[in-house]
């Protein structure tokens, strides 16, 4: 989740979490987008070292790697309009503990099954597979880990993290641009997050903004998972680097499509594309040219159009690597 473009207009002492309190309110000025452009040095796997075959556009099956559905008025129905528009698979990020229990309820209740709509599923997928991580955003830090952590340790007693299809821990991190929690709570409830992925053999999912410095610290301290992803991306060139450098995956989001977000784009067209996720972040950071309205993770074809454009690929390709990228960063399957 990500917050610098949208928000609720009203201040934090709103009770409630942080997610929560978005949702409530009115938006922010969008995002001021400005990033510096990435170039890794390593050579980028051309479509056809990824891909075990051709893929034609009647298969290609788009993934939301980062969304907010269990926050959704209407999960099923949701769902079942991104499977029209072709996406089969979903990763809903808890933000607290609260909104992972939700996320893991959907995945539970949702994953493979076509809920009533009335969208025509002829022109889409079938079913649709829901993922969820476990949490807490550092907005929410200075509420500490314990409820988290609880949660966690419930779903391990019960029947393991992998059947409650929990696949992550995050989206965890450092927010200095609004500081809503306390620098020094962040740090110490972000190592904690870095630690329990590591103990659970789960992938980490990082929100970090204006704090890089810190995150890469305090992933060197704890040891960085074996499946990093950085959410909604917007570092530059020398940030880029140093995502890449330690095995990280960059996702990128609605905002590739801002008009002010040239550099970014820059970032996306020199990132490796074996590194490469899209997401929503729904049901923020709306692409162009639904700004104004609800995100939802059918636009994440809108995103994954961009990016296809700007890597110079079909769309369907871009489709097909990004759904085997998530397989690789969640550990699907394993």
């Amino acid at each position: 989740m990500d917050d610098s473009s949208e928000g609720t207009g009203q201040e934090d002492q709103q009770e409630g979490s942080w997610l929560r309190r978005r949702l409530s309110g009115s938006r922010r000025a969008e995002r001021e987008a400005g990033t510096s452009a990435g170039d890794e040095a390593a050579a980028e796997p051309t479509p056809s070292s990824l891909l075990p075959v051709s893929v034609p556009q009647q298969t290609a099956i788009w993934t939301d790697s980062h969304c907010h559905l269990q926050d959704d008025p209407d999960p099923a129905e949701t769902l079942a309009l991104a499977r029209v528009a072709r996406v089969g698979r979903v990763v809903c990020a808890g933000t607290d503990a609260a909104s992972s229990r939700r996320a893991v309820t959907l995945a539970n209740e949702l994953s493979g099954v076509a809920p009533g709509s009335s969208a025509p599923y002829a022109s889409g997928v079938g079913t649709t597979e829901v993922w969820a991580t476990v949490g807490l955003h550092p907005h929410d830090a200075r509420a500490g880990l314990g409820e988290v952590t609880e949660f966690l340790d419930e779903l391990s007693a019960d029947e393991g993290l992998r059947r409650s299809r929990v696949v992550a821990i995050g989206e965890c991190g450092l927010d200095y641009h609004y500081d809503n929690s306390p620098r020094e709570a962040q740090r110490e409830v972000f190592a904690a997050q870095v630690a329990l992925a590591n103990r659970h053999n789960l992938a980490l999912v990082i929100h970090t903004r204006e704090a890089w410095d810190d995150t890469f610290s305090i992933l060197e301290h704890e040891g960085v998972p074996s499946r990093t992803i950085f959410h909604c991306f917007t570092g530059g060139e020398q940030e880029a680097r140093r995502c890449l450098r330690i095995g990280g995956f960059l996702s990128f989001s609605g905002i590739v499509t801002f008009a002010n977000a040239a550099e970014l784009r820059q970032v996306v067209t020199h990132c490796p594309l074996d590194h490469l996720l899209i997401e929503t972040d729904s049901p923020f950071l709306t692409p162009v040219p639904h700004r104004g309205r609800r995100n939802s993770p059918s636009n994440v074809t809108v995103v994954g159009d961009t990016v296809a454009q700007l890597k110079a690929f079909e769309p369907e390709v871009l489709a097909a690597v990004t759904w085997l990228n998530t397989e690789k960063a969640y550990g699907l399957g394993v």
